[in-house]
């Protein structure tokens, strides 16, 4: 069944995007992130516009970060003053990211950004977890006790001043790092559609120290607000939002959603996270090859 997109200004066929929707939903339950970083590359490679793909992927990630959030709060897994300052973050950076959306658009070079951003983020993070992965999957297959990392801020963090204390995260530092990591997120949520997971989480354990119990759930939270702001700001800015396209993808996702945690239930974590570090290098791979091959239409003619 066709349908047509107006802000995109194509038909697709609903069932596929309301599977691809599924699919990111799927791995979405089945490995606790938001998901965003898979549905604007699996749109591009649909052939929905990678402005579109990433300005209406945010909007996905809003409505999948509602329910997750909403559990973590009810076992006392957010930290709101620390989610307080990193939402702040966001929202400043959410609209420096419309400034640079709207000159890369205006340059011509939106298109290529966003896929050189997905190829450098998601093959260096890819690798990382892949990295780790193996190592722990090699230590659990071997019988060896997996190696814990210490939790503890990075000693950039310990230097800066004005600290506060983040009681629920145990933390006695600085919310300037929190805020200017909110920031860095915030940009990477305009410009790629992305919820920020993949990048806070890591950020949050390595470089702030948070205690594993609250990062997922305070994560969720930040993720819930800057979408909802960068949503609106694409919405008044960029007009690159298609509605028709977001009902579509949220239809699929939460149905997907509800199998993927199901099924996340009979893996082991060690096996859970190398899967997930692979498909990321798959996705990157992707997008790099896509970024060398000739397309097949070389030139474009668009009205003004």
């Amino acid at each position: 069944m066709d349908i047509y997109l107006p802000i995109a200004n194509l038909s697709v066929n609903a069932f596929v995007i309301i599977g691809l929707g599924g699919l990111v939903g799927f791995l979405s339950g089945m490995f606790g992130v938001g998901g965003g970083f898979l549905t604007t590359p699996l749109l591009i490679f649909y052939g929905i516009p990678p402005t579109v793909a990433a300005a209406s992927a945010s909007t996905q990630v809003t409505g999948a970060s509602v329910s997750g959030m909403l559990a973590h709060m009810r076992r006392d897994g957010v930290d709101f003053r620390m989610g307080a300052v990193l939402v702040a973050g966001g929202i400043v950076g959410s609209l420096i990211g419309a400034v640079l959306f709207r000159l890369l658009a205006a340059a011509g070079q939106i298109d290529t950004v966003i896929a050189l951003l997905y190829v450098v983020l998601l093959g260096s993070i890819g690798a990382m977890m892949a990295y780790e992965s193996f190592n722990a999957v090699r230590a659990v297959r071997k019988g060896e006790a997996v190696r814990i990392r210490r939790r503890r801020h990075h000693p950039l963090v310990a230097a800066l001043p004005m600290r506060w204390r983040f009681y629920r995260s145990g933390l006695y530092i600085s919310p300037l790092a929190p805020l200017l990591l909110g920031v860095v997120t915030g940009i990477m949520t305009m410009l790629l559609g992305v919820g920020g997971g993949f990048i806070l989480i890591p950020a949050m354990l390595y470089l702030l120290g948070m205690g594993a119990q609250v990062v997922v759930g305070t994560s969720l939270f930040q993720i819930l607000f800057v979408t909802m702001a960068t949503t609106m700001t694409h919405s008044l800015t960029t007009r690159a939002v298609d509605i028709v396209l977001a009902v579509l993808l949220l239809i699929g996702s939460v149905t997907g959603a509800q199998f993927g945690a199901r099924f996340a239930q009979k893996l082991r974590p060690e096996y859970l996270r190398l899967a997930l570090s692979l498909i990321v290098l798959v996705v990157a791979l992707r997008m790099a090859w896509g970024l060398g091959i000739r397309p097949d239409e070389v030139y474009s003619v668009q009205a003004a």
